[in-house]
């Protein structure tokens, strides 16, 4: 027994290493180490700002040897000894400098330190979505008022279908989005561009019963809405002039396309023949004066319809030439000048090559758009080739005469011989036809325009001139990659007040379907509405939808519109804005035409 009591003596573990001394007097009531959950001693003090919110901050103190010293993140090597020794506090632990251990002062520093940066994740997330392209998240359904658009330049079916009743033809006819009517102020229908006159009569009596209701009344009436379609009404003199709406355009917007088509009847029977029909006849058919005129007055309505920067900016768009080559144009126009001319034009694909007009004289935008739209748009003049001898009156130069305006469409050809043949306007789009506008007072001047005629497309297909026309009119408008590289901006338009002429970006490829075109349109149409109200006095507008992201920058030099992706940052949109306006004003020579030739 003895024997094992010593052996179990000699088997005891060694004794514990002594533990580190202490700066203070060890008590065995209290714990040997501060807990790694203490609370920091500084002092917190709270400070009110002036816009009302509250801030709190740290008074200098004696930090616990737990705590971090810095505002971010800190670890154990940070830490000092409490006893100011070199060894480390071993009852410390990680969670002593876990991040919410910070001082309070360090709360206001959240929003500018690593709380609020985006993790790489979010930022090409971010970076993709800015890629979307405007109306990629269109409405469907019944709330898309564009989702049958295609159809809306569709002819109804004729009376003689009999696969289609009358109400079934009137309901295709109410369905339309855009209708145009013309009616006098006795009632008698004088032209639609839907529907014959025959089916919508009944229609055109009631329109008439309101505005001569109102008429009478002294009050004339301008306007009214309908479900969700807007009336607006245009009188002039005895005639009504009713645009029927669905596309959100405003009053003004609305009744500037009427008065385009008041001009281009004006421009056939002049304003002293028109009072003096209804003067003698106030029951008087105008469709018989106006016979053959109504491609003219469906193709006008149609391009309101589908969408036009130069109706809505009141403005024309020229072609994009150096200034020296539009220079050696106007000198060639005005050195075989004829005797008897006012106004000489050479137009590519419906833009502005190049004017010569007497000094104080100058051609109003909106007979400019008649004379387009009849060269261009219609089928009457282009579909004929050739050269033609039109008489027409230009309501905003003269409304009570008329001018003779003589037209040929330049050939494709390089020598002299060539160019002077007239074309024939077959095989080539309507961006590509070059034509030459001659206009005189005398009606007799036939002859001498046709020789200048010939004269001055010799000498611009020798000197090289109607190449580089030709050029200039199949490359088109430019894009907003060859504008502004880099920019988020997805299209735009640029207007310049004083020569009161625009540029655009090209549609092609994102808007160049009819209804992507006219969902641009539209929100180029609100824009232009928001800031032209009537009592608004905005100089920029900043639009954010679902569909897209826009803005109107309004000054008394231009007026600057566009459009991005529906994720564009303000600050992308701005400093594409900038990009392009700086371009504008940098290429101002060779996008507008600044005075042309003047003799």
């Amino acid at each position: 027994m003895g024997q094992e009591t010593g052996s179990s003596g000699d088997e005891q573990p060694p004794p514990l290493p002594p533990r580190r001394p202490c700066a203070t007097s060890p008590d065995p009531r209290a714990p040997q180490a501060h807990a790694t959950t203490a609370i920091t001693p500084i002092d917190i003090q709270t400070l009110s700002f002036p816009d009302g919110s509250r801030g709190t901050f740290s008074t200098p103190g004696t930090r616990s040897a737990s705590t971090p010293t810095g505002s971010g993140p800190a670890s154990p090597s940070h830490r000092a000894s409490v006893s100011g020794g070199e060894a480390g506090d071993d009852a410390g632990s990680i969670m002593s400098f876990a991040p919410t251990m910070r001082p309070a002062g360090d709360i206001a520093s959240l929003l500018a330190g690593e709380f609020n940066r985006k993790s790489p994740a979010w930022n090409l997330l971010q970076s993709q979505s800015a890629a979307i392209q405007p109306f990629e998240r269109c409405r469907a359904g019944a709330q898309d008022r564009l989702a049958d658009f295609q159809r809306e330049f569709e002819p109804l079916p004729e009376e003689a279908d009999g696969r289609f009743k009358d109400d079934d033809r009137l309901g295709m006819w109410k369905s339309k989005l855009k209708q145009y009517m013309i009616l006098s102020s006795a009632g008698k229908p004088i032209w639609s561009r839907h529907g014959d006159l025959n089916l919508i009569n009944s229609s055109i009596g009631v329109v008439q019963t309101i505005i001569s209701f109102y008429e009478g009344s002294k009050n004339p009436l301008q306007g009214f809405t309908a479900g969700n379609a807007r009336f607006v009404v245009l009188t002039q003199g005895p005639l009504y002039f009713v645009a029927i709406s669905k596309l959100g355009e405003s009053d003004s917007q609305l009744r500037s396309q009427l008065e385009a088509l008041y001009m281009q009847i004006l421009s056939t029977l002049t304003l002293p023949t028109l009072r003096n029909i209804f003067a003698n006849r106030p029951s008087t058919d105008l469709r018989k004066p106006l016979q053959g005129t109504e491609s003219l007055l469906s193709s006008l309505a149609d391009n309101f319809t589908m969408g036009s920067a130069s109706a809505l900016l009141g403005s024309l768009e020229c072609l994009r030439l150096r200034r020296s080559e539009r220079h050696v144009v106007n000198n060639t126009f005005l050195k075989p000048r004829a005797d008897g001319l006012l106004y000489g034009l050479v137009v590519a694909g419906g833009k502005l090559v190049s004017v010569i007009r007497p000094r104080r004289h100058s051609l109003h935008p909106s007979d400019l758009q008649l004379i387009f739209n009849m060269l261009f748009e219609s089928d009457g003049i282009k579909g004929g080739g050739g050269e033609s001898w039109i008489p027409i009156c230009l309501p905003a130069f003269n409304n009570k005469g008329y001018l003779y305006m003589y037209v040929s469409f330049l050939d494709e050809g390089v020598s002299g011989e060539q160019a002077a043949a007239p074309a024939a306007g077959e095989g080539r789009s309507a961006e590509e036809e070059i034509a030459m506008v001659l206009v005189s007072p005398d009606r007799e001047s036939f002859y001498n325009l046709k020789r200048m005629r010939d004269d001055v497309a010799q000498q611009l297909a020798k000197n090289g001139s109607l190449a580089i026309i030709r050029k200039a009119a199949r490359a088109g408008r430019p894009t907003v990659p060859q504008v502004a590289p880099g920019s988020q901006v997805s299209h735009f338009l640029y207007k310049s007040r004083a020569n009161v002429q625009f540029c655009m970006a090209s549609l092609h490829p994102a808007f160049a379907q009819l209804v992507a075109r006219r969902r641009l349109m539209t929100l180029y149409h609100e824009l232009h509405a928001s800031v032209h109200a009537k009592h608004a006095h905005l100089k920029v507008l900043h639009c954010v939808g679902e569909e897209a992201t826009s803005l109107a920058w309004i000054t008394p030099v231009f007026e600057f519109y566009c459009v991005g992706g529906p994720n564009i940052s303000r600050a992308s949109m701005t400093q594409g804005a900038n990009k392009i306006i700086q371009w504008a004003k940098k290429e101002e020579q060779r996008l507008f035409i600044i005075g042309g030739g003047v003799f």
